[in-house]
């Protein structure tokens, strides 16, 4: 056990001691906290253990202490959820200024936990890559693993790491959206749609791929999906940026189904379209943001996707377009 102090308002201090991972206050420490005679906080204490709000023998502990006439006593003291229970029942200027001192600590706490915990995660995951290196390499020294083979590993660890995030963040629902490309250079109206997906239905039936129904519209409902990608508000774009266009904009063909046939590879090629005519298609190195499998993979993704986790498929197509994981 260790003296520190808990609370202090520039009229009272106490110290206390901290045993079982809290901290305890005897009734005379309690009274003088709160600003309130024994009786008082005797019978609230007597309440709260009435109305089982908390346990009498995991809030309470005796103590040997030696009084001034020399005699040893057994006094009781309470833990932090008692001083807590305590501090929200008692009716006194005291006990208002201990719930407002402990209201900003536990907000202080949970904001600053928050931050910690996201560092701790960020170090234990710098830590497992670390250890799956270190065993990639011991596996080398001990020739269990081939040098290329050991190579091979590490780069898939380095260069699919964006994917173990997004995986991570899917699974978690944490994704957050991503504002990156606000400047839209390029406008899908509906008779430049109809054209192109007239020129996508020519040659994949000339390869036999689709039939006369390919791309037949459904009573005006893909022109509603582009209107809905432009929509405004107080002359502000309600999605501002191009990757959150495209992303609904993929979303509400397959999964809304404006077509008797081909809504998939419908949704999926003016998804492609509009990222190319938008110039956000290529990374600058030339690299495709989404190459054929990944285009593929997230079309299905998006058909077999519950209504109630359109959000997170928003977020999840809007992060692999951007580059900042």
């Amino acid at each position: 056990m260790s003296e520190i102090v808990i609370y202090e308002d520039g009229r009272v201090k106490l110290e206390t001691t901290v045993s079982k991972d809290t901290i305890w206050l005897n009734q005379k420490q309690l009274c003088e906290l709160f600003e309130r005679d024994k009786s008082v906080i005797s019978r609230h204490i007597h309440n709260i253990f009435k109305e089982k709000e908390l346990e009498q023998d995991s809030v309470v502990a005796k103590n040997a202490t030696t009084a001034t006439d020399g005699k040893t006593y057994q006094v009781e003291y309470y833990n932090l959820d008692m001083i807590i229970s305590l501090g929200y029942r008692v009716n006194s200027k005291r006990a208002t200024q201990f719930r407002r001192w402990a209201t900003k600590i536990l907000k202080d706490y949970l904001l600053q936990g928050y931050s910690l915990d996201r560092e701790r995660l960020k170090k234990e995951k710098l830590a497992e890559l670390e250890r799956t290196i270190k065993t990639i390499k011991q596996a080398v020294e001990s020739r269990t693993l081939a040098e290329n083979e050991a190579k091979g590993f590490i780069e898939i660890i380095g260069n699919y790491a964006k994917s173990w995030a997004l995986l991570q963040g899917y699974d978690e629902q944490t994704l957050q959206e991503v504002i990156v490309t606000k400047e839209n250079r390029f406008i899908l109206d509906y008779d430049e749609a109809k054209e192109a997906i007239a020129a996508l239905k020519k040659e994949l039936m000339a390869k036999a791929e689709a039939t006369e129904l390919f791309g037949n519209e459904k009573a005006g409902e893909f022109k509603g999906n582009l209107l809905n990608i432009y929509q405004s508000f107080g002359g502000e774009d309600l999605l501002p940026s191009v990757e959150q266009k495209a992303a609904n904009l993929l979303y509400y063909i397959v999964k809304g189904h404006p077509f008797n046939d081909g809504n998939k590879r419908i949704g999926a090629y003016l998804f492609v379209l509009f990222l190319l005519k938008n110039g956000i298609l290529h990374k600058p190195n030339g690299e495709a943001r989404i190459n054929d499998n990944a285009l593929a993979a997230l079309t299905l993704l998006v058909a077999t996707s519950l209504p109630e986790q359109k959000e997170i498929i928003i977020r999840l197509i809007m992060n692999m377009l951007a580059d900042t994981i």
